[in-house]
């Protein structure tokens, strides 16, 4: 069975080869194939699942937000958690915490994932599925924040990230149709074989123009899902925006909780 991690939290305080270590770490414990406690199929249709009496999961999307002192410089995090099931939102919860280090390519999770946690636990509901707003094995270690926080809750998790931080495309991504998916495969800037697959990019909106263009999600498994399944997640939790739900709604939250705070 598996068994959270808190022992393999994120702390600032770590040097970089530490943190490095760590994460290798974190890639050598975490699942990136299917252990989810519902079927995924579920999430593609929320009303016909519920007519059929399958019960939905609580899908947790998860975003952050900044804050800055009176120089102008970041120095607390505002992390926001919105908790979903059959697409409605059931509970939202925010934590403000100190940032312990700079953003550094590679230890979002680092800088990120100990305000994460902080969120995580004001949640009074138990998420079935995280969604981040990052990586997840798409990353030079295989263990961006959705691996990061995944394993350490033992919760499976999907990364959804806006852009490609290492790995390389099988197939041109410009100008995609909506609902196409392209592989990603690791190069010699992962920790893993040449040609392991690491997520998708996936393809969730599109213009209906000639003129211009989408670029898609970059979409990986962070802990107990595996890459095809974490690609469909995302589609299915996507609808008239680009970012699946959960997550749009944790951006939305945080842009929100923020400017309370500010005034």
């Amino acid at each position: 069975m598996h068994q959270p991690r808190p022992d393999l939290a994120p702390d600032g305080s770590l040097s970089r080869a530490e943190m490095e270590s760590l994460q290798r770490e974190i890639a050598s414990v975490a699942t990136f194939e299917d252990d989810l406690s519902f079927d995924p199929a579920v999430l593609s249709n929320p009303l016909e699942a519920a007519a059929s009496g399958d019960e939905q999961p609580v899908v947790v999307g998860v975003d952050q937000s900044f804050l800055t002192n009176e120089d102008g410089e970041q120095d607390r995090a505002l992390s926001a958690v919105v908790a979903t099931r059959g697409g409605e939102v059931i509970e939202r919860v925010h934590a403000v915490t100190d940032l312990e280090i700079p953003y550094i390519p590679g230890l979002l999770s680092f800088r990120e994932g100990r305000p994460i946690l902080a969120a995580l636990e004001e949640l009074s509901v138990e998420p079935d599925l995280f969604l981040f707003d990052g990586s997840g094995r798409i990353h030079f270690r295989q263990a961006g924040i959705a691996t990061h926080i995944g394993v350490v809750r033992n919760v499976p998790s999907v990364g959804v990230a806006k852009s490609l931080l290492c790995g390389t495309p099988r197939e041109n991504t410009d100008d995609l149709l909506e609902g196409t998916t392209i592989g990603i495969e690791a190069n010699s800037r992962v920790d893993a074989p040449d040609g392991t697959l690491l997520g998708y990019a996936v393809q969730t909106r599109q213009y209906d123009s000639p003129n211009r263009y989408i670029n898609p999600l970059y979409v990986s498994p962070g802990h107990r899902v595996g890459p095809e399944t974490a690609a469909d997640i995302a589609l299915a939790l996507s609808s008239s925006y680009k970012l699946p739900e959960p997550v749009r709604l944790a951006d939305k939250y945080a842009d929100e909780a923020k400017g309370e705070i500010d005034t």
